[in-house]
């Protein structure tokens, strides 16, 4: 089966040959390791496929915020970033006053929906804390810049869908380590329904929806699915993989985040063990699991092979492959 088949497979729960896995390498990780990570790669076809020798450059740095410096953003955030092919933060907001609110403008068309493109946001432009306050006391503005930047969302994700792909992707890390940031009767009252719109306009188009996002998430993971979302990427270790189990098995497909926390620190041998965990708890014969991991550069080069080597184990055969 063509991996393209088994990928929509395992999606639309129709008994995909096998559960759909990939290795995402930060532009850290191949600066760091180079011809090494290569080599591993190479090794690898099944999770890397179409990767031809020689056609990495190790130092390419694909967007601005894995850039080393600062930089801004079409909104007027300031960007820093200390290490370059890593992810940058936030370091200066345009909205630290409340009171600017009323008179912000979005950014022309045609900034996209970057990852971060509602809740975090919000606080990219008022700062984090000022936006807790926010919804803490719930003034006026906090629904004023919530709609300005939905009904900027909004006018570039129809754009977007004047030729619908077949799944629209989506990023946005609603959650902490270890908890939600607000309370999940705010999200809903203000925020679920700047998803449900967006993604009932990308169903209404006729293309599925895949949403990323970091931290717990579980508290507000049934809603976001009741919003239409049909692929969700969560992070095993801030969920829980029984909550995951509880909360997602069979009601939508899980691209599982593997513990990107474990991977510097680990064995092999436990890497394999927290695969196959993963793998019993949330595979059926009739999909709705794909696996994920991200290794940064602080992954050792043997644990980088081991997480391959455990994909490619794992990521195992259904017998019972028939269309449906």
């Amino acid at each position: 089966m063509k991996p393209e088949d088994n990928y929509w497979r395992a999606i639309e729960f129709r008994r995909p040959e096998r559960i759909p896995a990939r290795v995402s390498l930060m532009p850290a990780t191949w600066k760091k390791h180079r011809d090494a990570l290569e080599e591993i790669v190479l090794r690898h076809p099944a999770l890397f496929p179409g990767f031809k020798p020689g056609s990495r450059d190790y130092d390419a740095i694909p967007r601005a915020q894995y850039r080393a410096g600062t930089w801004t953003d079409p909104w007027g955030c300031v960007w820093e970033n200390l290490e370059e092919g890593l992810d940058g933060i936030v370091v200066s907001s345009p909205l630290t006053r409340r009171e600017d609110v009323r008179t912000f403008q979005p950014p022309p068309p045609g900034a996209g929906l970057p990852h971060g493109f509602m809740f975090m946001r919000l606080y990219y432009l008022r700062g984090f804390e000022e936006l807790m306050l926010d919804f803490a006391e719930e003034p006026p503005e906090l629904q004023i810049l919530i709609d300005k930047v939905f009904e900027y969302n909004m006018g570039e994700l129809r754009r977007m869908l004047e030729a619908p792909p077949r799944m629209m992707g989506f990023g946005d890390d609603l959650g902490m380590q270890d908890r939600f940031p607000i309370s999940p009767a705010k999200f809903r009252q203000y925020l679920i329904p700047c998803y449900r719109a967006l993604y009932q306009a990308c169903h209404e188009a006729g293309s599925k929806v895949y949403m990323h996002s970091d931290g717990r998430i579980i508290d507000v993971l049934p809603d976001l699915i009741d919003c239409g979302v049909n692929v969700i990427n969560p992070q095993i270790r801030a969920n829980s993989l029984p909550d995951l189990v509880r909360t997602c098995k069979g009601r939508v497909c899980v691209n599982l985040d593997l513990d990107r926390q474990l991977f510097p620190f680990c064995t092999p041998e436990e890497i394999d063990a927290h695969v196959r965990e993963a793998v019993e708890a949330l595979s059926s014969p009739e999909g709705g699991l794909m696996l994920v991991a991200e290794c940064e550069p602080d992954v050792p080069l043997e644990n980088i092979e081991a997480i391959c080597v455990a994909l490619e184990k794992h990521s195992t055969v259904n017998p019972d492959c028939a269309e449906r």
